[in-house]
């Protein structure tokens, strides 16, 4: 399996000035995004996002995509994993998003709400059986409220988990983003009862200022009918 290029530091910074038309916010997410090496890479690499080092990284550790599986990924808007997940091998991948996604090579793209009740049975038609993994790297709005935040992104995770145990086989894997702090414990909870092995990681791509994580579980142990 090819691994990912990381992108090497670079030594000049680039600098915004704040235009009258700018907040001051805007601008600094302007300079991270024109500072960012990994923003450059998914540019010259073809990748819709930077977060498409992140499920390359997460793989390239925990062997998530093999030849063959099944993968819906959840709220995949603008489709970095979805074209991650279709480059390594995936029979099928299914991208799920209430905006809509431009055309990616290997994968089916469903505009919708997966909290939508009657879309586990739509997806389940178009995978054409169980999921073997389910992806989610949503997040929501921020507030610049830590607690606030943290509650809205864990409050996500659990509705991804929710519909990744509707749809996953027996032995499938699931990952979602959570940030770190302490109302995450409910949902690990979650994740124990319904997988064999539950690892957190934070990917090289997460900007190291972030306080976003990853929760990596596999095996999963089968839905209790």
């Amino acid at each position: 399996m090819s691994k990912p290029a990381i992108p090497p530091s670079r030594g000049l910074s680039v600098f915004v000035r704040t235009a009258k038309e700018r907040s001051p916010a805007s601008a600094r997410w302007l300079k991270r995004q024109l500072n960012d090496p990994y923003v450059a890479a998914a540019r010259q690499q073809g990748w819709r996002s930077r977060a498409a080092f992140k499920l390359l990284e997460l793989d390239d550790r925990f062997h998530l995509i093999r030849p063959g599986v099944r993968v819906l990924d959840l709220g995949a808007a603008p489709g970095g994993w979805t074209q991650v997940a279709a480059k390594r091998g995936a029979a099928l991948v299914l991208a799920v998003d209430l905006l809509p996604i431009e055309p990616i090579n290997g994968a089916v793209i469903v505009q919708g709400d997966f909290a939508d009740p009657a879309m586990p049975d739509r997806l389940l038609a178009e995978l054409g059986g169980a999921a073997d993994l389910v992806l989610s790297d949503m997040a929501p709005n921020t507030t610049g409220h830590a607690s606030t935040d943290h509650i809205r992104i864990v409050a996500l995770a659990e509705m991804a988990l929710d519909f990744a145990v509707r749809v996953l086989s027996p032995g499938g894997a699931f990952v979602t983003k959570v940030f770190q702090g302490g109302s995450e414990k409910q949902i690990l909870e979650a994740l124990k009862r319904n997988f064999t092995t539950v690892r957190h990681a934070k990917p090289p791509a997460s900007r190291k200022d972030s306080s976003e994580l990853y929760v990596v579980a596999t095996g999963f142990k089968g839905r209790a009918d």
